[in-house]
């Protein structure tokens, strides 16, 4: 009878369900929702190895580099044409969908966090998977599932998306530049990607812009104009055709993937030579992208409602048709077509704004893609027509008609570009393909093959704590070269010292005159060594020399591991302007913020320790250690929170645990630690500081290293999280 009622009860609560749920497996309610600024760790922690199939010791570049890429080529050049039923191929060819693929795979990467692109196969996950720009590059990716099914470990995802496209020209009469394996995959979606703060796709521009009628105020992190898009509407700005107001879109996406007006019209062109825009279907018999499709649907999303839908009945962009004559293999006239025609804006069968040419002949068109003694007229976009109306764009259009050769030479570099530039330097490419030419883009640093014995090692760090420079000048020199890395597009770092080079060298963030002086004293111990030495490696020592020094001042004995190798890169190697983007108007871990923009400084932390590829324990333990080390910027005390100042102890992380203090606000990110019974002023903080102890998460690591038997095991953790920062560019270690 008891238990009769027990599921009674159950039956008759709120729930309705007899079935106990314990896991938030719909994420209806968050730790987020319930506090919406509580402080977002998730990012510092996603990738994690317990999402990754493969083992601990699986070595992808191994694996690549024992892969047949002669064969894997051979079968992408072969599934081009092999036109399957549930989704057939256009003119017999799936070229123009596969280099859709590899373009939307790449095309979302931008300078200004080197965030997106194709390094990590993210177009399977959510939101990328679902974007209205990427409609039906669902069937793209399962269409090559049998290759990656063949080839498995040694061929990722990513790199599959773009080695496609490259074959997809190539089966089409294009030769590319080259193809570089080496993008290692991700298993699930990427959270520290901010794709824009709209709830809807496609929303008005405005939501993006400072003001919407100046195209340049777009704003960062951000490159595309609307929230779904690659790079610009197709159809014009917010859907209404103008040529010349979508010229000032085109031109600021493109620049902030790191595109010149050349490049931008090359790729434009080039990627428009072959395939087709597809919307000869009605939008309202298309079901649900994936994420939103139903469990039958096996993954995919789009479906037509319409069970005896016609193969030329597809809907991706809206727009319907090609843009050049014969879009089924490489051809040269696509400029031909824009630039003597007139062209007329029309509505496409499924509704959308294109251009058409007002009076063709028969010969200049295109057949259809589904029957061959049918001509249709060619189409352009919105942005291609920039290209001939835009003042600029048209030079460089009628100089890439007048002379096809040089079009193509720079639509092959553009393409390698796009397709490899959130790779990094050209020492992570892998495979036999990758071109001999070294682009600037590529940051290159000359090869070092110099090798210090530990005594050379031992000398030099002897000489640098002699020097004249203090621990902290030499600490903070090593940081400030080797913070600029991101993991993101694997930029910036220690290796080519070119903190020493512009614009580097003059950047606020760096203390410029600090760092001259310390430059003109490590050039004069580089000159007088022998037999050789990198600034690089000169720089890098001398962090790990000051850091000994004040391990021993704490009490132990610990070496800093150091590996030489760095090179020196040239101002000849650097592109300025390119290095803009790397500038730091922040840095917690040196307690500096310049303040000029709205973001509260414990995300930009956390932001920053992403880019920098640092866990939230490593990050903690970096701020406990900078702060007691005397590396504030501006040699500052806030933070500083020990009397022992330059000695790596753990007493930052006991004073900011010890309740023998009060918190009280003075202003904007600056506090005062008052002491509880005198109302004594003991130490000043900012909230890079007292995050560390009022977020419960952070507060527990900081708990961990402030107890007393783990004063050394401190140490030993700011050593190796030190040396991980300063070798985080050396991909010749990994």
């Amino acid at each position: 009878m008891l238990q009769t009622n027990f599921y009674m009860n159950i039956r008759t609560s709120n729930s309705k369900c007899p079935v106990m749920h314990g896991s938030n497996t719909n994420t209806k309610r968050t730790v987020t929702d319930w506090w919406p600024h509580t402080l977002n760790l998730d990012i510092l922690h996603q990738h994690d190895a317990k999402t990754n199939p493969y083992n601990a010791d699986f070595d992808y570049a191994k694996a690549f580099n024992s892969l047949d890429l002669e064969a894997v080529k051979t079968d992408l050049k072969t599934l081009m044409h092999d036109s399957q039923s549930w989704w057939p191929a256009d003119w017999g060819t799936y070229g123009g969908l596969m280099i859709r693929m590899a373009w939307h795979s790449a095309g979302t990467y931008r300078t200004f966090d080197g965030r997106g692109g194709g390094g990590t196969g993210n177009q399977r996950f959510a939101p990328l998977n679902s974007w209205p720009d990427n409609q039906d590059l669902d069937k793209a990716r399962r269409l090559v599932w049998p290759i990656k099914k063949k080839y498995g470990n040694k061929l990722s995802w990513a790199d599959l998306f773009i080695l496609a496209g490259n074959m997809a020209y190539e089966s089409m009469g294009f030769k590319t530049l080259g193809f570089a394996g080496g993008r290692i995959d991700i298993w699930h979606p990427e959270k520290d990607i901010d794709w824009g703060s709209e709830k809807e796709w496609l929303a008005a521009t405005r939501n993006r812009y400072y003001d919407d009628q100046e195209r340049d105020s777009l704003r960062n992190p951000l490159s595309a104009v609307q929230m779904g898009l690659i790079y610009v509407n197709p159809q014009g700005v917010d859907f209404i055709p103008n040529p010349l107001k979508t010229a000032l879109d085109v031109r600021v996406t493109f620049e902030r993937m790191g595109m010149n007006d050349e490049e931008t019209v090359a790729l434009a062109a080039g990627g428009h030579t072959v395939g087709k825009c597809h919307g000869n279907a009605d939008p309202a018999s298309i079901g649900p992208e994936p994420e939103a499709a139903g469990i039958r649907e096996a993954g995919l999303g789009w479906i037509s409602t319409n069970k005896n839908v016609k193969p030329e009945e597809k809907l991706s962009s809206g727009l319907e048709g090609a843009w050049t004559t014969t879009p089924y293999k490489w051809n040269h006239t696509y400029f031909h077509l824009l630039l003597n025609h007139e062209w007329e804006s029309k509505k496409s069968p499924a509704g959308a704004w294109q251009w058409e040419p007002k009076h063709i002949k028969d010969e200049d068109k295109p057949t259809d893609a589904f029957n061959p003694g049918v001509k249709r007229n060619p189409i352009m976009t919105d942005a291609d027509m920039a290209l001939k109306m835009d003042p600029i764009y048209a030079k460089i259009s009628k100089r890439f008609y007048e002379d096809p050769a040089y079009f193509e030479e720079t639509f092959a570099k553009a393409w390698f570009k796009l397709t490899h530039r959130d790779m990094g330097p050209k020492s992570r490419y892998l495979g036999k393909d990758v071109p001999q030419a070294d682009f600037i883009w590529q940051d290159p640093i000359p090869k070092e093959d110099y090798k210090l014995t530990k005594e050379q090692v031992a000398s030099l760090k002897e000489t640098l704590l002699k020097s004249g420079l203090t621990n902290s000048e030499l600490i903070t020199t090593a940081w400030d070269s080797a913070r600029t890395f991101r993991k993101s597009d694997y930029r910036g770092g220690a290796n080519g010292a070119r903190i020493r080079l512009a614009p580097q060298i003059d950047w606020i963030g760096n203390e410029p005159i600090k760092l001259k002086k310390v430059l003109a004293k490590l050039t004069e111990i580089q000159n007088n060594f022998k037999p050789k030495v990198s600034i690089a490696d000169l720089i890098v020592i001398g962090g790990s020399a000051a850091l000994e020094n004040a391990i021993q001042k704490g009490g132990f004995n610990i070496e800093v591991p150091f590996t030489c190798g760095r090179g020196d890169a040239t101002a000849e190697m650097t592109d300025v302007k390119s290095f803009q983007v790397l500038e730091p108007i922040h840095d917690g871990f040196r307690n500096w913020n310049s303040d000029d923009h709205d973001i509260q400084p414990e995300e930009l932390l956390i932001d920053k320790a992403q880019l920098m590829g640092l866990t939230a324990i490593e990050m903690v333990i970096l701020i406990g250690g900078m702060r007691v080390l005397d590396t504030n910027y501006g040699g500052s005390n806030l933070g500083v929170f020990t009397n022992n100042i330059g000695a790596l102890t753990n007493d930052f992380f006991v004073n900011i645990t010890d309740m023998s203090y009060k918190w009280e606000k003075v202003r904007k990110n600056l506090f005062h630690l008052n002491d509880r019974k005198t109302g004594d002023v003991v130490y000043s903080a900012t909230n890079f500081d007292l995050i560390l102890g009022s977020n419960s998460i952070l507060r527990s690591y900081a708990e961990f290293y402030a107890q007393d038997d783990n004063k050394e095991r401190f140490v030993h953790d700011f050593v190796k999280t030190w040396v991980k920062v300063m070798n985080a560019d050396r991909y010749d270690l990994k």
